[in-house]
């Protein structure tokens, strides 16, 4: 096994604006700080990899713009000891202008797609990416990767295809978004995809299969369908379902997986930007390390709950032993239990 991970997709500057309080329409609300840094899958993703391990070589695969938010970002990674080789210019850097409000600390974001609209299987040598696991995210949000294959379905499939043909264990995450693309362009690449680590909305949107109740509580009782739907799909290895209730998944022998969330103290969060790269990060590093699906559920949990406690998406990731200590602090909860 090469103790490698590339970490492709989406490489973003966030732009964040803490308010105090989401506006109604054609209402005003209050910026209360002006903060900046490093976002997208690229960056996240990969810098919480080589937080929770290490001496894990991570290389980002991407695309940013000749500007200074192109230096900016590089900068970043460098400094994270991210191999960034493989990162190419072109354009203008993507940005996102993230709105966080300050009662709630729920976000809001604003996209610039820029150069990451251009990356495609052509924006890198394959010999860069020589490793044990490829990640790529977003799809719905790569626009070269999301057009149309006439072989493959899209693109980004036949990237995927093409990994697996070179013996790289592969894994996807989608970005959430309103609208009719996701059974498009989802499927096509879940039949190259060993680890799909998704959120409940997306798993719906992708699947047909409903997960929250017209009051907004998790269908638990849906859970192992959607999680048998999407191996039905192509999904190689793990299927993995994340939400404010926990983690659940199952495994390719149809071994049924949950883990609650941690009782983080709520006086503790100080934001939820970077939770669901966090857990993905989680369940890659677990992957990588040989754990059972179980054990990566705890992982990921512990890593996403990690990470809320700082408002930036990465800041407060620490090493896989460290996260895990959050369980034994504050311990598990039994949201998990009816699953």
């Amino acid at each position: 096994m090469k103790n490698k991970i590339c970490i492709a997709g989406n490489i973003v500057l966030d732009l964040l604006y803490p308010i105090s309080g989401y506006p109604t329409p054609g209402k005003l609300t209050t910026i209360t700080d002006i903060g900046k840094t490093v976002g997208g899958s690229v960056p996240n993703v990969g810098i919480d990899i080589k937080r929770l391990m290490p001496d894990v070589t991570v290389t980002g695969v991407g695309m940013v713009g000749t500007d200074e938010n192109g230096d900016y970002v590089l900068d970043r990674l460098n400094e994270e000891g991210i191999d960034t080789s493989a990162i190419s210019r072109r354009g203008s850097t993507s940005f996102t202008a993230v709105m966080s409000d300050n009662f709630t600390r729920e976000r809001t974001f604003f996209h610039f797609r820029g150069a990451n609209a251009a990356f495609c299987e052509d924006s890198f040598d394959w010999n860069d990416v020589d490793c044990d696991i490829l990640h790529i995210a977003y799809i719905l949000l790569l626009d070269a990767l999301d057009e149309e294959d006439a072989e493959y379905g899209t693109k980004m499939a036949r990237l995927l295809a093409h990994a697996k043909e070179r013996g790289i264990r592969t894994s996807i995450d989608v970005v959430s978004e309103s609208g009719e693309r996701f059974r498009k362009l989802v499927p096509p690449s879940l039949k190259y995809t060993d680890y799909c680590v998704i959120n409940e909305i997306e798993t719906s949107e992708s699947t047909g299969i409903p997960l929250r109740g017209e009051d907004g509580a998790l269908l638990y009782d849906n859970l192992p369908k959607a999680l048998s739907a999407l191996f039905e799909l192509g999904v190689g290895e793990w299927a993995v379902i994340h939400c404010p209730e926990g983690g659940f998944g199952m495994d390719k022998a149809g071994k049924l997986y949950s883990c609650g969330q941690i009782n983080l103290p709520k006086d503790a969060i100080k934001g939820k930007v970077g939770a669901s790269d966090a857990f993905c990060a989680g369940v890659l590093s677990a992957a990588h390390r040989g754990m059972n699906l179980g054990e990566a559920l705890l992982l990921a949990n512990c890593a996403a709950t990690m990470s809320l406690t700082e408002p930036g998406a990465t800041e407060a990731m620490g090493t896989v032993e460290e996260a895990l200590k959050y369980a034994e602090i504050y311990g598990v909860s039994e949201s998990g239990a009816a699953f």
